[in-house]
C-alpha cells in the first residue's frame, strides 16, 4: 500500500507502477493516463484510489473530476455524461456560422461543456443551458461562466418563454444511440453515464425529432440549430430538419469522426 506523501515526492517508480496497473486493466493509453493521474493526485493514497477506480472501468474524466474540451477544463462529476472531443467540431461550426449571435442555448447540456466553449469563443453572447438530469444541471452550473443560466427540465420546457424567436445558436447535444445498441457501448459509457444521455429511442432519433419540431419557434431569423448524429443517421436527420422549415446541411470532420447537422432558419 502506498503511503501519503507530498506530490513533490512522486518518483519515476510511481509512474511505472501506475502504467503497469493501467496496462494490466486494458487501458490503451496507459502512459498518458498515468501522467494525468499523477498530476491530479495529492498523496499516494489518493493516487492509489484513483488508479483502482480507473482500472475498475470508471471513465478517466470521472476519476480526474474534469475533462479537457475546446481548451477548457470542464468539471465532470460521477454519473454525468463525459463531453466528447468530437463535439468540439460542433462548437467550431457554430462559431464560424454565427459569430454575431447574441443568444446561445446549450440544450441537453450535460456538463455544460458546449455552452462554456461557446461563451469562451463569443464573449458577448447571452448563454442559456438546460438538461433533464439534476446531476448534469448541478455540474453545468459549475462550468458555465458568470452570467450564464442553467435550467433543469425537459428540452424547451426548461427555457424562459422570452427566448422564443431570439436564439442565434441552438446547440442540442441530443442522445442518438438506438435503444437496442446501448448495450453494445463501451462499459465506461453504458455503466457510468446516464442512459438518458445515450438512448435516442428505437432508431436513435426520437429526441432529435422533438428538438427539430420546436426549434424553429425558438430561433431568430438566420439562427441555427446544430446537433451531432452518426453518418448512417444523417439522411434521416436532414429530413427531420427540412420538415421543420429549417434549411439543412451536413458538416463532417474526418479527424474527429464527427457528423454535425445544421439547420438554419430563413431570414425572409
Amino acid at each position: 500500500m502506498l503511503s501519503p506523501f507530498s506530490p513533490s515526492e512522486f518518483l519515476p517508480s510511481d509512474h511505472s507502477a501506475v502504467v503497469g496497473r493501467l496496462r494490466a486493466a486494458g487501458c490503451v493509453f496507459a502512459e498518458d493516463e498515468a501522467d494525468l493521474l499523477l498530476s491530479t493526485a495529492g498523496t499516494r493514497d489518493e493516487l492509489a484510489a484513483m488508479v483502482e477506480r480507473r482500472a475498475g472501468g470508471h471513465p478517466l474524466e470521472h476519476v480526474l473530476g474534469w475533462a479537457e474540451f475546446c481548451g477548457l477544463r470542464i468539471a465532470v462529476d460521477d454519473g454525468v455524461f463525459v463531453p466528447r472531443r468530437r463535439t468540439e467540431f460542433l462548437v467550431r461550426r457554430a462559431v464560424v456560422a454565427r459569430p454575431d449571435a447574441g443568444v446561445a442555448v446549450d440544450l441537453c447540456c450535460g456538463s455544460g461543456a458546449v455552452g462554456a466553449a461557446l461563451a469562451a469563443s463569443l464573449p458577448a453572447v447571452e448563454l442559456y443551458a438546460a438538461d433533464i438530469d439534476p446531476g448534469a444541471v448541478r455540474c453545468a452550473r459549475r462550468n458555465v461562466p458568470e452570467g450564464g443560466r442553467v435550467y433543469e427540465g425537459d428540452l424547451f420546457a426548461a427555457l424562459p418563454g422570452a427566448l422564443r424567436g431570439c436564439v442565434g445558436i441552438l446547440a442540442a447535444n441530443v442522445p442518438y444511440v438506438p435503444t437496442e445498441e446501448v448495450g453494445l457501448l463501451p462499459a465506461e459509457a453504458r455503466v457510468h453515464e446516464p442512459r438518458v444521455a445515450l438512448d435516442g429511442g428505437a432508431d436513435g432519433l426520437d429526441v432529435l425529432r422533438r428538438v427539430t419540431g420546436e426549434a424553429g419557434e425558438w430561433l431568430g431569423p438566420g439562427g441555427i440549430l446544430l446537433f451531432e448524429t452518426s453518418e448512417r443517421q444523417a439522411a434521416d436527420a436532414v429530413e427531420a430538419v427540412g420538415r421543420s422549415g429549417l434549411e439543412p446541411r451536413v458538416a463532417t470532420c474526418d479527424e474527429l469522426y464527427a457528423t454535425v447537422v445544421i439547420g438554419m432558419k430563413p431570414t425572409g
